[in-house]
């Protein structure tokens, strides 16, 4: 908006001002005297406009985001902490009970048995916010003795953490509860509830789907896989309860029946015939092939949400293979061994599984 207001354009206008009749050149006394105003104004200019752009959500970045978004009741969502299931064994490979409280340790991270799911089987939370407390697996390590403790297993996640809000994430909530806004159990209301629950990505829901007052609400994990069986059924609770459906005992208004089923994984195998630049392997391309299909997978599952369904198409598996350096050519792909694009159903979501690379002669 200031762009025009450099330093020089303000010095000439102070210096235009100036009788004809005193010495204006580089180094008088005038010039000297007005070129460290022209600069501090400049700066100023500079500032008025950074504060100009935090005013508005489009711009606004960090903590002014965050407060121009809490005026209308959209707060940053905090980072939270994983919740992964633990097996604990005892002499001869026997599930074993170990005190709620104890906490294990695995590499730089520490989990604390929060709660009993079975013998043996405990649900941990980790002890640091993120996503870096779904990443690991592994034998965890006691941090206090733990009679008859033989070994301990840090098993599936069964709530992702998430790393605090980020400003473009925070921002598209921000437009679709100004622009939909959520009210009194209907769809919008739904999509930011759940949406808003910890270890959740995204949802769809389907009104009036068993007929009236009826609600299917389909969720995904907030690490863009499908959601665990214990995510499910933490959604299900704080909803609508299974037990006393349709009472209002949870988020769901008076006479809705709500539903909550996670999104289901549907395996992808690739395979592929490439032509290589001289002197570059299979070996040296497996890796980098497997992350660029995976990536297009990853983007697919991110947009779940917003999508009817999800195709898996195979021109753009290709376009990411040819993204990866040592390619030339690459052609012949097929999808779960058929040469066409993968449809999904709505409540399917696409998982990498094998990818196959033949070399053309």
């Amino acid at each position: 908006m200031y762009e025009s207001q450099t330093a020089d354009a303000i010095l000439q206008r102070m210096l235009d001002r100036v009788p004809d009749d005193i010495d204006k050149r580089q180094g008088s006394v005038i010039y000297d005297a007005l070129a460290p105003a022209a600069i501090e104004l400049a700066q100023m200019y500079i500032e008025l406009d950074l504060n100009d752009s935090l005013s508005f959500a489009d711009t606004a970045s960090g903590d002014d985001l965050s407060r121009r978004t809490a005026e209308f009741g959209v707060n940053r969502q905090s980072a939270t902490a994983a919740r992964r299931e633990g097996r604990f064994y005892g002499t001869g490979d026997v599930l074993l009970d170990v005190p709620i409280g104890s906490r294990f340790g695995i590499q730089d991270l520490n989990y604390e048995a929060s709660a009993k799911i079975g013998t043996g089987v405990y649900s941990l939370e980790c002890e640091t916010v993120g996503i870096v407390g779904n990443q690991l697996f592994g034998t965890l390590l006691p941090i206090q003795f733990i009679n008859g403790l033989v070994r301990a297993e840090l098993g599936p996640v069964l709530v992702p953490g998430e790393d605090e809000e980020t400003d473009d994430a925070l921002r598209q909530r921000y437009y679709e509860e100004v622009n939909n806004p959520s009210f009194g159990g209907n769809v919008a209301d739904y999509k930011k509830t759940i949406g808003a629950m910890d270890g959740v990505g995204g949802v769809k829901v389907y009104p009036v789907w068993q007929g009236g007052g009826t609600v299917k609400c389909t969720i995904i994990a907030s690490d863009w896989s499908a959601p665990s069986a214990q995510l499910v059924a933490d959604v299900q609770a704080a909803v609508d309860p299974t037990i006393n459906s349709g009472l209002g005992n949870g988020t769901a208004p008076i006479g809705h029946k709500v539903t909550v089923a996670g999104a289901s994984a549907v395996t992808v195998n690739v395979v592929t015939t490439v032509t290589l630049v001289d002197g570059v392997t299979v070996g040296q391309v497996q890796a980098p092939i497997e992350a660029a299909i995976g990536d297009y997978l990853l983007g697919l599952r991110k947009s779940w949400a917003a999508q009817d369904q999800i195709i898996v198409r195979i021109a753009l598996i290709e376009a990411a293979i040819l993204t990866v350096p040592g390619m030339v050519d690459v052609g012949g792909t097929t999808l779960n061994g058929i040469a066409d694009n993968l449809k999904l159903e709505k409540d399917e979501i696409p998982m990498l599984g094998t990818v196959t690379i033949h070399v053309s002669d």
